[in-house]
This record gives C-alpha cells, sequence and structure tokens, in this order.
C-alpha cells in the first residue's frame, strides 16, 4: 500500500475507478463464461456434471479477478498467496472430511450414476434426488423428509437407481399347497398377468420354482411393467392373484402346529400363519 499513499488524490481516484471496473467486468465475464460452458456441457454430460463444473470455474475466474483487482490496487500478492498458502494447509488439516466429500462429489458426477430427479436407494433412504453438490447429495422421501447424504458416504456405499430404466419387475412371492398341478397354477398365473393392463407383453410374465417349502410349493411369480406403473402393480397384484386361486380352488397353505400339554393328553391343532 506504499506506493498506493505516494501517489496524488486524482491518482487514487482513478486507480480505484480502474480496480473496480476490473472487479465488475470480470465479474460479469466469469458469469458468463461459466453460462456459456453450463449450455455447452449440459447436454452430454447431465445437469449434475455440468453445474459442478459451472460453480468450479465461477470459484476459480472469481478468485483471479479478485486477485486481479488487490494487483491493480497495489496490493503485494506475493504476501498474499504466502498466507493463502498457510491459511490452505491449515484449513486442509480442519477439513479432511469436506475435502474428501468434494473429491467423492467429482467422482460421483463423472460417473453418472444418478441425476437430478432420479429416485434413488441409498442404505435405509429412498427418495427423489433434490440436488448434486459438491459435497453431498440432497434427497426427498417419500414421506417428505429432507435428508443430507454426504458425497463421502455415497462413494462407499451401494446405491440402487430405482428410476433409470424405464421398466420394472414386480417379484411376488406365491405358494401352494402340494395337491395342487404345478402347470396349472403356472398357466393361470400367466392368464392373470395376461389379463392385467399394468403387465408388460415384452418381456414376458416369468414363473420360476422356488423350492418345497415347510408347507408349501414356493414360486416366484415376476412380471414386467413401466417405471410409473409399478407401485399400482405391486399393491394390485396380490389381489387378483388371490381371487383367481379361490375362484379355481388352488389352495394357499399356512403352517399347522400341533400342541402336546402331556404325554397322555389329546393334541390340540393350533393354526398359525
Amino acid at each position: 500500500m506504499d506506493a498506493l499513499t505516494e501517489l496524488s488524490l486524482n491518482q487514487q481516484v482513478l486507480l480505484w475507478i480502474k480496480a473496480m471496473l476490473i472487479l465488475v467486468v470480470g465479474l460479469l465475464l466469469v458469469r458468463l463464461i461459466a453460462n456459456a460452458l453450463y449450455r455447452a456441457v449440459d447436454g452430454f454430460m447431465g445437469i449434475a456434471a455440468a453445474v459442478t463444473l459451472k460453480r468450479i470455474v465461477i470459484y476459480l475466474l472469481s478468485a483471479i479477478v479478485v486477485l486481479s483487482t488487490l494487483y491493480q490496487l497495489g496490493f503485494d500478492l506475493g504476501v498474499l498467496l504466502g498466507a493463502a498458502g498457510i491459511l490452505s494447509v491449515a484449513l486442509g488439516f480442519a477439513s479432511q472430511t469436506s475435502a474428501s466429500n468434494l473429491v467423492s462429489g467429482l467422482f460421483m458426477v463423472l460417473e453418472k450414476s444418478f441425476a437430478i430427479g432420479d429416485t434413488i436407494q441409498v442404505g435405509g433412504t429412498t427418495g427423489e434426488v433434490l440436488s448434486i453438490d459438491l459435497l453431498s447429495v440432497k434427497v426427498r422421501t417419500f414421506d417428505n423428509l429432507f435428508v443430507r447424504i454426504p458425497n463421502e458416504s455415497l462413494i462407499k456405499t451401494e446405491i440402487k437407481n430405482l428410476s433409470r430404466f424405464p421398466i420394472r419387475r414386480y417379484d411376488m412371492q406365491v405358494g401352494v399347497a402340494y395337491k395342487e398341478d404345478l402347470k396349472k397354477v403356472s398357466d393361470l398365473l400367466i392368464e392373470v398377468a395376461d389379463a392385467y393392463e399394468h403387465s408388460l407383453d415384452h418381456p414376458r410374465p416369468l414363473i420360476i420354482f422356488q423350492g418345497f417349502g415347510e408347507s408349501s410349493m414356493d414360486l416366484q411369480f415376476s412380471i414386467w411393467t413401466t417405471r410409473e406403473n409399478y407401485l399400482t402393480v405391486r399393491n394390485e397384484m396380490p389381489a387378483r392373484v388371490k381371487d383367481a386361486f379361490d375362484d379355481a380352488g388352488i389352495e394357499i397353505p399356512f403352517p399347522h402346529r400341533t400342541l402336546y400339554t402331556g404325554s397322555e393328553t389329546t393334541a390340540f391343532p393350533i393354526r398359525s400363519e
């Protein structure tokens, strides 16, 4: 600041005006460059990656503009950069978690596992992605709760993207009595799926024999539906299968237990589900 104090009042005013012009025009140019870069990369990188890149560009270019303004005013940038370096080291030790979240966020953006608006499941949290930021991802759950998930946790955890693909498969576990004809049961399940308006013809419904259970022969009944109708299918299909089994006389068994109260007493059957 010694050089600045030696200048005349008029020179100081002109110097400040020039510095303010550099600051204002520079920040405007930073905003224009960042917006242009966002529009250029949005199409092939996705919204999340474009937003993250835009923020990084704004931070870096804004720092350059501010340093240029200070240099114009006569500040010794060497001293400032030295102090900034010491401060950066101190902050680095104090914010290792934030740095880890930042790096993890960059990896996630490049990986494109999910985007804003997708429905994801992370551990016990399931909801819609509201934003993908440098340090965390914000999610709104189905019961309208706001959840912030650190990027470091996401990069270490299995993430399920429930809305990545246009169709989903609903798997329903079905048990029938041992006296039933498995072919008849399978044909009936396929008929139920074919008659249901939300069941897709391609891929076809699938029946998988799971094994002989304790009191039933266990099957997996799988049908495909669009992502938008998945919840409807999950709620309606069990009732349709139950009604079809009742009409056809197919028994859905449940475990039976026998209780003995003594060596010479009568056995009392106890029915339990």
